[in-house]
């Protein structure tokens, strides 16, 4: 078997798995035991070099359409997963001809959308799933990305300090232009309102849907959720002269919202009582930006909100509101931030990841000053949720059971 190998950088050890073999038959011993969403193709996921990487089974030309969208993508800096390798060339040990294999890295901590509404979610904990995806659709939209297919099963979600960010796991019919149409964005919102409504629908058959809750209503509203957002990522502003103040408003909006504004649009009537505003470039991950470049720490957008914020809290608590924001930023990492996560035993570190760990060590902090009715240190929080509230939560890492319907019901636990 002559394999054809398509990889900007290839990891030795991928020459070593079984790829002679049916992906549907590969030994137990490659493979990491992950929940899997619902794919038209056959999907594994498989251990390599220390880490777990995504094998889809797929016709040869469209394996290689998808890995150099999804390379393109990650080189806009779009919410996608990572390509690694196109494998062609397969044959069995008898000379049968196999489709080929896009190889894609597994994005840690994140899970199926079946996986996470087969806990027992309450009711706001789904909304904020489905909010997710109207957030990366419209990110999407706005560089330009057709997704021709958008769906909650062509979707990983990872928790986000409370909330979830959303990212594309299938591009087979992705396409990048320069600007999309109004056309092209309707298509694509017609799209998502079907698959999204027929996903649901099948949520509720299996019985992992709360019984008021109506699929069209919900994927109803996930469009209106989009078109809210995207009005005001784009829309043009109207007001009078004297209020000036309502373009620093409008960008404070939008930095709300997670988005950078690197340039605004600005034109006057002919006689100059009326300015009119727009976005010109809007970019997203305006805190996550933020929070890398003072900490180097890459983590989700509500995330580095939150973060950030605790990094106010420090400054202002230490007075250091003058000193160099750098200096403070280092500070509070390693005064702050590392000792929490370092906290954390090295066999309960697959629960969550650190930037989630800590949101949630924030929140349970509250939640013991409010019950002892003073302040509470982080010390002693970050000791009482390591010792009473992580070791029952789920490893979000590598939840155990190789499909989603194995997944045992779990009580949300989400804040």
């Amino acid at each position: 078997m002559a394999l054809d190998i398509s990889a900007a950088r290839l990891d030795p050890v991928l020459l070593d798995l079984p790829w002679e073999v049916p992906l549907e038959e590969w030994p137990e011993d490659h493979l990491a035991a992950l929940p899997r969403g619902i794919s038209r193709h056959v999907v594994r996921f498989v251990k390599l070099s220390g880490g777990v990487i995504a094998v889809k089974e797929i016709h040869e030309h469209l394996a290689r359409r998808e890995y150099d969208t999804l390379r393109l993508l990650n080189r806009i800096d779009q919410p996608a997963v990572e390509p690694l390798a196109v494998i062609s060339g397969r044959t069995t040990a008898q000379g049968e001809v196999l489709d080929a294999c896009l190889v894609t890295r597994h994005l840690r901590f994140s899970l199926p959308y079946r996986a996470i509404f087969s806990q027992h979610l309450r009711p706001d904990t789904g909304r904020r799933v489905l909010d997710a995806l109207a957030v990366l659709l419209v990110r999407l939209h706005l560089n330009g990305v057709f997704w021709g297919d958008v769906s909650l099963s062509n979707t990983l979600f990872r928790r986000d300090a409370g909330d979830f960010a959303a990212y594309l796991v299938d591009a087979e019919t992705a396409s990048v232009y320069p600007r999309l149409s109004d056309g092209q964005r309707e298509h694509d919102l017609y799209i998502a309102h079907g698959n999204i409504a027929g996903e649901l629908m099948d949520l509720e058959a299996g019985g992992f849907l709360d019984e008021a809750a109506d699929p069209i209503e919900i994927a109803d509203r996930i469009m209106h959720r989009y078109n809210l957002l995207w009005k005001e990522l784009t829309e043009t502003e109207r007001f009078e002269r004297g209020d000036r103040w309502r373009v620093e408003e409008r960008v404070r909006r939008l930095n709300n919202l997670g988005f950078d504004v690197d340039e605004l649009e600005i034109s006057t009537d002919i006689d100059g009582t009326q300015i009119q505003i727009r976005p010109k470039i809007v970019d997203a991950g305006y805190h996550s930006r933020r929070l890398m470049h003072l900490t180097g720490l890459d983590v989700e957008e509500n995330q580095a909100r939150r973060l950030l914020n605790d990094l106010d809290s420090y400054r202002a608590a230490l007075h250091r509101q003058n000193d160099d924001e750098a200096q403070v930023a280092h500070d509070w990492l390693a005064n702050i931030y590392e000792p929490v996560t370092r906290t954390v035993p090295p066999e309960l570190r697959a629960k969550v990841e650190p930037a989630e760990l800590f949101h949630e060590v924030l929140e349970h902090r509250w939640y013991l000053s409010e019950r002892a009715g003073h302040d509470m240190t982080i010390e002693e929080a970050v000791r009482d949720y390591v010792d009473m509230v992580l070791p029952s939560k789920p490893d979000e890492a590598a939840v155990l059971g190789v499909d989603t319907g194995e997944i045992p019901i779990q009580a949300d636990t989400t804040r």
